[in-house]
C-alpha cells in the first residue's frame, strides 16, 4: 500500500509540473467562438482558418491586451450557451446587442451598425412586408431576424416560419423556393448575393441594430477589450478594417468610427 501511495503522489506531482506551463499559456489565450459561414464578418478559408471583418477586430483587440486568440467553430445558437457556460470568452458573428441579451450576456461597445432586410428571389412578386401575407418566411434560428418575424407573424399573416441552423442553408432554400422570403441582416445577405445572383433584398427594415463582442456576463476582460476597441477607433484601425472587408469608408457618425458607451442591461 505504501509503495502504491508513493507512486501515486509522484505521479500527481509530475502531472502538476507538466500542467504548469500549459495553464500559464492558456491564461494568455482569448477563447473565441464564431459561426463559420457568415462572410464578410467571419468565415473559414480553404485552409480552414477563420477570416473576416470581426476576426480582424477580435484578433487586434486581443493583441492589444497581450493575448492571442483561439477561434472555435460553433453554430449561431451554440454561441450563447458557450459564453454562458464559460466555454469561450468571446463570441463573434454579427451578434446584435439587445436588452434581452444583456440580461444574460455582456457586450463591448458596438463597432458596426446594421439593419435587417426582406430578401426574395429576384423575380418574386414580393416587394415589401405587406406582400408576406400567407407566405413562408425563413430565418436564422436564434437571430434577431427570427424575433422580428415571430413578433410580426400574427399581424402580417405569415403562414409559417422556418428556422435554419446556418445562413447558407436558409439562402439555399430561398433560392430553391422552399421558403418565399428570408429575413436577416442585410450586410451578410448582400455579400452572399454577389454569388447568388437570383436573390435580392427587396425591403430594408430599419432596426438600429449594432454589433459588439459578446462575452460571458461581467467577464473580467470586458473592460480591457472595450478599451482596446476605443483605441482602435481613435487611431483608425477599425475604419481601415471596414474598408478592407466592405470596400467603402464607414459613415462618420457610425459606431465603427465613434467611441460608444459600454452597453448596460
Amino acid at each position: 500500500m505504501s509503495f502504491t501511495r508513493r507512486n501515486l503522489l509522484l505521479l500527481a506531482a509530475a502531472i502538476g509540473i507538466a500542467a504548469g506551463p500549459a495553464t500559464a499559456y492558456a491564461a494568455d489565450v482569448l477563447n473565441v467562438g464564431a459561426y463559420p459561414t457568415n462572410p464578410p464578418f467571419e468565415y473559414k478559408n480553404e485552409s480552414g482558418t477563420f477570416e473576416g471583418f470581426e476576426v480582424d477586430i477580435v484578433n487586434e483587440a486581443a493583441k492589444r491586451i497581450g493575448m492571442t486568440t483561439e477561434i472555435a467553430d460553433l453554430g449561431f445558437q451554440a454561441l450563447f450557451a458557450a459564453t454562458t457556460s464559460k466555454r469561450i470568452d468571446v463570441a463573434i458573428s454579427s451578434i446584435t446587442i439587445t436588452p434581452e441579451r444583456l440580461k444574460s450576456q455582456s457586450f463591448t461597445q458596438p463597432y458596426y451598425d446594421s439593419d435587417m432586410g426582406i430578401a426574395t428571389k429576384t423575380d418574386s412578386p414580393i416587394k415589401a412586408e405587406a406582400d408576406l401575407k400567407g407566405k413562408i418566411i425563413g430565418v436564422l434560428s436564434g437571430s434577431t431576424g427570427e424575433t422580428w418575424v415571430k413578433e410580426h407573424q400574427a399581424a402580417g399573416g405569415f403562414s409559417d416560419v422556418k428556422g435554419y441552423d446556418t445562413q447558407q442553408n436558409l439562402l439555399l432554400d430561398l433560392s430553391a423556393g422552399r421558403v418565399d422570403a428570408a429575413v436577416s441582416d442585410i450586410p451578410g445577405m448582400e455579400y452572399s448575393f454577389t454569388k447568388m445572383k437570383d436573390l435580392t433584398v427587396k425591403e430594408r427594415i430599419k432596426t438600429g441594430e449594432q454589433y459588439g463582442l459578446m462575452m460571458t456576463k461581467d467577464h473580467p476582460l470586458l473592460g480591457k477589450l472595450n478599451d482596446a476597441l476605443s483605441a482602435m477607433k481613435k487611431d483608425g484601425t477599425i475604419a481601415a478594417i471596414h474598408k478592407k472587408w466592405f470596400g467603402s469608408d464607414a459613415p462618420a457618425d457610425s459606431s465603427t468610427v465613434k467611441e460608444m458607451p459600454l452597453p448596460k442591461a
